[in-house]
């Protein structure tokens, strides 16, 4: 049952949405990481943090049980604080995000998806209880 609810309507738009930014983010990580770490280590280190969480939360997203829920909670509580701290950092310290990541300015760059996005899924997690 539980993965009956998860392949349908608001689950099956979470867990889509999830995937597009596990590949987008990681796509792009991947991409800053080996052509151009030196210029803004911390940002592309973030990048690939960001891109780390989308694909553990997609992941435990589309699995039912109380392991993968647990760590579906874990993982988009983290991201929830991460997009806080680096969006609030961003604003704060500009000078250490000169190179954007999927979460300076609260995911402004892609249009808040980055800061709604967790907030949905810990919704979508607590209403659905397996």
């Amino acid at each position: 049952m539980a993965n009956q609810k998860r392949s349908l309507g608001s689950g099956r738009l979470l867990i889509a949405v999830y995937a597009v930014f596990a590949i987008s983010a990681s796509a792009r990580a991947l991409y800053q990481l080996a052509t151009k770490f030196h210029d803004a280590p911390l940002a592309y280190s973030l990048s690939a943090i960001s891109a780390l969480i989308y694909i553990v939360a997609t992941i435990s997203l589309t699995r039912s049980g109380a392991r993968a829920k647990a760590i579906a909670v874990a993982t988009i509580w983290f991201e929830l604080i991460g997009v806080i701290v680096v969006g609030a950092l961003s604003f704060a310290a500009p000078e250490l995000f000169q190179h954007p990541t999927v979460w300076s300015k609260f995911g402004l760059g892609y249009g808040l998806v980055p800061l709604v996005l967790p907030i949905l899924g810990l919704i979508w997690l607590r209403r659905n209880k397996a």
